[in-house]
């Protein structure tokens, strides 16, 4: 049973966290008002310049500035998004979206990872900062965007090309990253390309007593039987060599088939479609010519329609020469965070920013966690986010005086 814990009893930033995590920002039909209002208060609480911008409508991006005193330096951004993915509740232990907590301080609620958690340490960092006086070298600009979790399109996509943004002056951002179950933190420096690719087989069609030439259910066959080989060569190619992460290679996944009026009909059409995480050492020219190829062997007239087709996505240097980096690194180092770099899985914001040649890392301080994004039960410990004030204070602190 949830033990009662009373307001008193907690740390103010984890109250806020549960008022978060109490805002219904879920898929689909998001009204993020009641998300804006939240923050514009804790903003305002805090002392910091507060801003709304609507690139798109019913798309707002609250923008909260802490100013520098040397305003004109490239600044620190620090972005998170206000939406979260769907929930099943029958399958939740406890309300998704009442931050309940248990006696041994798990707090439970869609957005507990991913990523309420995070744009609440953002603000309550600032704050302590606020309260110990502290000025830095740079300004520290804290975005809460939309529709992160549906590709961000109308949020930080666009966003990025405004004159709105160009005023921030971005010189470097922190962006989500992900739990994980060991005492290391996973570190994104890059993002793989995403492909969502439908191949659609038209064939003779007649009577299913028959046994027509050429049909559709042959084409469809053979394109199934090619991805599907190549998914096993990636995913052999990721048990095989333990210094590889999901990152590293590409992954396949069939995600939804179509066709066919009834059982005994054979169809004139059938469509397949593949959900491709294109990993950062392919060619994507060659890779688009191998589906081709597959196509043109399956049969005649079998095509390629494109969904999603990003290009290359960015990265962030790791090395010497980033001055970012340094920074960040060595306040992880003093506090003896082991830090693994690798190219996210999924999909961030962060590629928006690096696509613009902004330098972004991908980072939740979030470790001896199971990885709950977009799962049941998805939640967050007390004490783990609380520590993830204090290393944020640090790297944040260090970032800014870059």
């Amino acid at each position: 049973m949830m033990a009662t814990v009373t307001k008193d009893e907690e740390h103010e930033a984890v109250t806020n966290f549960r008022k978060y995590l109490r805002i219904k920002s879920v898929h689909p039909d998001i009204d993020y008002d009641e998300c804006v209002k939240f923050i514009i208060q804790l903003g305002k609480d805090v002392g910091l310049q507060v801003q709304v911008i609507n690139v798109e409508i019913k798309k707002p991006i609250v923008i909260l500035s802490l100013i520098g005193n040397n305003p004109e330096l490239p600044s620190v951004l620090l972005n998170s998004h206000m939406d979260v993915v769907p929930v099943d509740p029958e399958f939740w232990s406890y309300d998704p979206f009442g931050a309940e907590k248990t006696v041994n301080g798990n707090i439970y609620g869609r957005g507990a990872q991913d990523m309420k958690c995070i744009g609440i340490q953002y603000i309550e960092t600032i704050r302590k900062y606020r309260k110990e006086g502290l000025n830095f070298k740079r300004t520290i600009h804290l975005s809460f965007v939309p529709d992160e979790e549906i590709g961000g399109e109308l949020g930080m996509a666009k966003f990025v090309l405004t004159e709105e943004f160009k005023k921030l002056n971005v010189g470097f951002a922190l962006d989500e990253g992900m739990p994980t179950p060991t005492n290391e933190f996973m570190l994104a420096y890059a993002e793989r390309a995403i492909w969502h690719v439908s191949i659609i087989c038209p064939g003779t069609a007649g009577h299913g007593s028959l046994l027509l030439e050429n049909t559709a259910g042959e084409k469809i066959q053979y394109i199934i039987n090619k991805f599907m080989a190549f998914r096993a060569k990636e995913k052999e190619k990721l048990k095989s060599n333990p210094n590889l992460t999901l990152g590293d290679v590409t992954t396949v996944n069939l995600t939804i088939l179509e066709g066919g009026v009834q059982s005994n009909v054979v169809p004139a059409e059938l469509k397949v479609t593949f959900d491709l995480r294109v990993a950062n050492n392919v060619e994507h020219d060659e890779l688009e010519k191998t589906i081709q190829t597959w196509c043109e062997e399956a049969g005649e007239d079998v095509r390629i329609n494109f969904i999603v087709k990003q290009p290359k996505m960015g990265s962030t240097e790791l090395n010497e020469c980033n001055p970012w980096w340094v920074a960040f690194k060595n306040e992880c180092d003093k506090m003896k965070l082991t830090l693994k770099p690798v190219v996210f899985p999924g999909g961030t914001d962060s590629r928006y920013l690096r696509n613009i040649c902004i330098p972004a890392i991908g980072f939740s301080p979030i470790n001896n966690t199971p990885n709950l994004l977009h799962s049941n039960n998805e939640f967050l410990n007390e004490k783990t986010f609380l520590r993830g004030l204090d290393i944020y204070y640090n790297i944040i602190k260090s970032l800014a005086s870059v």
